[in-house]
């Protein structure tokens, strides 16, 4: 996949798995693609250690689990700095 398309299809997955998850997500155009492109490299890092592959160099997930991955990381960050209600 080239550039363009990493920031394409981490876009759309970032905005799946804030759908996903219940809450008000803050963020932006850039913080939703990041998550998007780094729940690919968890899903697939996870999807190394399910099947036990080599975890230390996992190769970046399909969508299901750039979603799963991206969901992932967006409870961890909500668990980390919970967003303030006023």
């Amino acid at each position: 996949m080239g550039l363009c398309s990493w920031i394409v299809f981490g876009f759309i997955v970032g905005l799946l798995a804030r759908a996903i998850m219940p809450g008000e997500q803050k963020m932006g155009l850039i913080r939703t693609t990041l998550l998007g492109v780094g729940g690919a490299f968890v899903g697939g890092f996870l999807a190394a250690l399910i099947r036990g592959g080599n975890w230390k160099s996992p190769s970046p997930a399909g969508f299901i689990g750039a979603l799963l991955g991206a969901v992932v990381l967006l409870w961890l960050s909500e668990l980390i700095a919970p967003s303030r209600r006023r």
